[in-house]
């Protein structure tokens, strides 16, 4: 196998490994259990089924349908058809955890995946912003805030994340490190002041 041939097939496997909604499934429920215990783990799973697992049918049932053709929907206009579907999916999720009184951290982790959302939906209109880096980006910088600043030591999964993105040609590099960055600022701030 070729080094380019390797580097497609590891650039592959780190884009579906760490894709939005892997983040999303490995996150609510470890952050809920580090916090709570068994009640933060209910909700982290209560939380997944909005952000990870309703948005994932979505796309499937679409791709079945013809209207994008991969999970990661490659083109931009289709985006902004799947991204306001999981902006209401998970703003619903925020409403039934603050009408059930859910624990502080664990609304404000929904608050910080939905104010990420807000730029990304924006960005999206004129520009492919990489949604990878962005969700991978926000899920440090709020566990950082909620648990201590050593999970800043897993940034580099954020660099290979974006490695891996221009190396299958999905995204640029300055597409990629914008995603970081949004990620990290919008969910970041909006957890913190959230709590």
């Amino acid at each position: 196998m070729s080094s380019t041939a390797a580097e497609t097939v590891w650039a592959r496997r780190v884009t579906d490994g760490v894709e939005p909604k892997n983040v999303i499934i490995a996150l609510l429920p470890l952050l809920g259990t580090l916090r709570y215990g068994p009640t933060g783990l209910g909700w982290g799973l209560f939380a997944v089924l909005f952000a990870a697992v309703l948005p994932t049918w979505f796309i499937k049932r679409g791709m079945r349908q013809g209207r994008w053709e991969d999970r990661h929907v490659g083109q931009r206009k289709r985006r902004l058809v799947v991204i306001p579907f999981i902006m209401l999916s998970v703003l619903t999720s925020l409403g039934v955890m603050v009408w059930a009184g859910a624990p502080a951290d664990m609304t404000a982790m929904v608050v910080a995946m939905f104010a990420a959302l807000v730029p990304i939906m924006v960005i999206t209109v004129w520009w492919k912003v990489s949604v990878h880096t962005a969700v991978a980006s926000g899920a440090i910088a709020c566990l950082a805030v909620a648990l201590g600043p050593w999970w800043l030591l897993a940034y580099p999964l954020v660099v290979a994340i974006a490695w891996s993105r221009v190396v299958l040609r999905d995204h640029t590099p300055a597409q990629t490190v914008v995603g970081a960055l949004v990620g990290a600022v919008s969910a970041g701030l909006a957890f913190w002041f959230s709590r």
